[in-house]
């Protein structure tokens, strides 16, 4: 495939994980993450004719370089391929090119295996066809290829927590302002990620569904997006129950995002960690975006000795949770954690203790 001649180029993208947040990004909100030590990177090299894809596990790719569209089989390439269309659309020379991608960021897990890919190749790309972007740009280029290439009307704070992480920060993004920055995360409290086997497929319907139904809210209420409302306006408006329930998450879910950045940085895990489990429990009850195995998960969490908080992370409809607990508590509670879970559904859990890393380089 020719990654090892001298003109070979890599870029490395981590996955996030989603603290606070839940569904905010598309509706103008804030949101509250961080970088994890699970990358995803793409290398290769260029070639004049052809755009050749591997990656373990799937099947090979390979198209005219002149016949970038998205593919109806192999549809795990149309994040590459999309990213690449939306760069030559930003004036970035992108010609044919081969790339080999690897990793070991669980995919279909609710850690944003989608943008680690998306932004591995636009960094990829950006190195190999050299031109100049901002990062923001390049985490809108990559939002946009996940629109058009792949059908998920996603919001913005994956990439941005994927590409603007620092180790030891969590980073807090406001999706209306752009606002970006980072906040350090206390040494005393660790991150615990849980999948609970049953994967998540966006493209499917659930999430789409969900931006229609907060947008068909924020016109039932006469805003323009949920941001503008204050959890105390949510009972006023004679509204479908469905509809309020739904902003309920969304409103609330700013409102914690706001209060935990205070908290953090007065170093109150415990305050934190009730935000969470505020947060699941509302994305249970007035998101449905829940699943029983995550429920379980977090139910488990809730239980063990040094733990703060636990909630799902991420869109939902399956996927993973995130624990918040004492850094020195974390290896034992993981342990638990699985040996629980494994119990009482028969599925061995992938659960891991998760470090907040640096981003996309």
């Amino acid at each position: 495939m020719g990654v090892t001649t001298r003109d070979a180029v890599s870029a490395c993208a981590p996955g996030r994980v989603e603290l606070l947040g839940n569904h905010t990004d598309y509706n103008q909100g804030v949101v509250l993450g961080a970088a994890i030590n699970r990358v995803i990177c793409v290398s290769g090299d260029m070639n004049d004719r052809t755009i050749r894809l591997i990656s373990p596990g799937f099947r090979d790719v390979e198209i005219q370089a002149t016949e970038l569209q998205p593919q109806q089989e192999n549809r795990w390439a149309n994040y590459i391929l999309g990213v690449a269309a939306e760069l030559r659309q930003l004036g970035v020379p992108v010609r044919g090119f081969h790339a080999r991608v690897r990793g070991d960021l669980p995919i279909g897990s609710g850690l944003s295996s989608s943008a680690a890919l998306e932004l591995s190749t636009a960094l990829f790309l950006l190195k190999l066809f050299p031109f100049e972007l901002t990062r923001l740009e390049i985490a809108k280029a990559c939002q946009r290829a996940e629109h058009r290439y792949v059908g998920v009307q996603s919001g913005l704070l994956d990439q941005v927590i994927s590409l603007f992480g620092r180790a030891q920060h969590a980073v807090f993004f406001d999706c209306r302002t752009e606002e970006i920055r980072t906040i350090p995360f206390p040494s005393s409290l660790g991150l615990i990620i849980a999948d609970s086997g049953r994967q998540r497929e966006l493209a499917s319907g659930e999430y789409n569904l969900r931006r229609t139904e907060t947008q068909n809210a924020a016109a039932a209420f006469g805003v323009t997006a949920l941001r503008d409302l204050k959890p105390a306006e949510l009972d006023r408006a004679n509204i479908p129950d469905l509809l309020r329930r739904r902003a309920r998450h969304v409103v609330e879910e700013n409102d914690r995002v706001w209060r935990a950045v205070q908290l953090l940085q007065a170093g109150d895990g415990h305050g934190f960690g009730k935000l969470m489990n505020e947060s699941h429990e509302s994305s249970r009850r007035n998101f449905e975006n829940s699943t029983p195995e995550l429920d379980l998960l977090v139910s488990i969490a809730q239980r063990l000795p040094g733990v703060l908080g636990a909630r799902l992370t991420g869109a939902g409809f399956g996927g993973a949770t995130v624990t918040l607990c004492e850094t020195n508590e974390a290896p034992a509670i993981a342990q638990q954690l699985a040996k629980s879970y494994s119990a009482q559904t028969g599925t061995e859990p992938q659960v891991f203790v998760c470090e907040i890393a640096d981003g996309a380089h």
